[in-house]
């Protein structure tokens, strides 16, 4: 088996294909009729695991000079990010403390949940439509540039959308009340998404 077989049928690679695929299903399939209070409990158990799974995967780097393909055109993006302005609603913009332009800015920046998403997904998605095709090679590649798109981007996005999410959660629909049960009818389960 060569080298980037090893690598890309790792079990913890194989685990995070799976997760990453949920995530990207998930998103998918939200309208902007989806609840909100179920599509931010959903995130809320997804985005962390997704970033441990991204913690998890081997060390490997790009072996050949062709960069896959991606499957995430603008049109697709745009329409993904306004589904999810539209489940978001009100709750989609948050002060964002973590924004590389913060040092030179005396203004709060405003970011958007349903865009942090939206290039979360763009990164998972291309990486997913890789695997799909199956080519041990090209396989290999995207992992290598999902995982350096991890450390570089969608990583510190999906830091900063989940504590955007868990501030929607607890203080907004759905939030706890005083006797710590929920507003909103029960929660499904992480096989729910």
């Amino acid at each position: 088996m060569e080298k980037d077989s090893q690598v890309i049928f790792d079990r913890n690679v194989v685990e995070f294909v799976t997760v990453a695929a949920q995530f990207c299903k998930f998103l998918e399939q939200a309208e902007e009729g989806t609840d909100r209070v179920r599509f931010v409990d959903t995130m809320l158990k997804i985005l962390p695991l997704l970033y441990v799974k991204a913690i998890l995967l081997p060390p490997c780097e790009v072996m050949g000079e062709e960069m896959p393909e991606n499957y995430v055109t603008e049109e697709v993006y745009e329409v993904l990010r306004l589904n999810l302005c539209g489940i978001l609603a009100d709750k989609d913009d948050y002060l964002e403390v973590f924004e590389q332009d913060m040092h030179y800015s005396d203004q709060p920046i405003t970011n958007y949940i349903s865009e942090n998403l939206a290039d979360i997904y763009q990164d998972i998605k291309d990486f997913i439509f890789v695997f799909q095709v199956g080519l041990n090679h090209t396989m290999h590649d995207a992992l290598a540039i999902c995982q350096e798109n991890f450390r570089l981007h969608w990583g510190q996005k999906l830091v900063n959308t989940l504590r955007a999410l868990h501030n929607v959660h607890f203080t907004g629909e759905g939030a706890a009340d005083e006797d710590g049960e929920a507003d909103a009818a029960p929660e499904p389960g992480l096989r729910d998404f």
